[in-house]
């Protein structure tokens, strides 16, 4: 009977280092990844944005480096890093 009490007590203090002996689908490093991820995908918006053409005045700046190549390709790293965050099993 002390042996079954013992084997209770020690399985319920593991369980309260472990996270109270709830398995989560993210853990901190996914999260992490996770917010890097929407970050670059702002930064990438970010540089989308400038003015742009009215009727009356044309500007070329829309056809710009920065907001047709360079924009895209950081928006598409950051749903990539998000992506990788969702898939990445932790480690337990």
């Amino acid at each position: 009977m002390s042996d079954n009490k013992q084997s209770q007590q020690v399985s319920t203090n593991s369980e309260k280092h472990v996270g109270g002996g709830r398995n989560y689908a993210f853990d901190r490093t996914n999260f992490l990844f996770l917010a890097i991820g929407f970050a670059i995908v702002i930064i990438g918006f970010i540089l989308m944005s400038g003015p742009g053409s009215t009727e009356q005045a044309y500007n070329p700046d829309i056809f710009s480096f920065r907001r047709i190549k360079v924009a895209p390709v950081v928006c598409f790293l950051g749903f990539i890093s998000m992506i990788y965050s969702i898939i990445r099993k932790p480690k337990d």
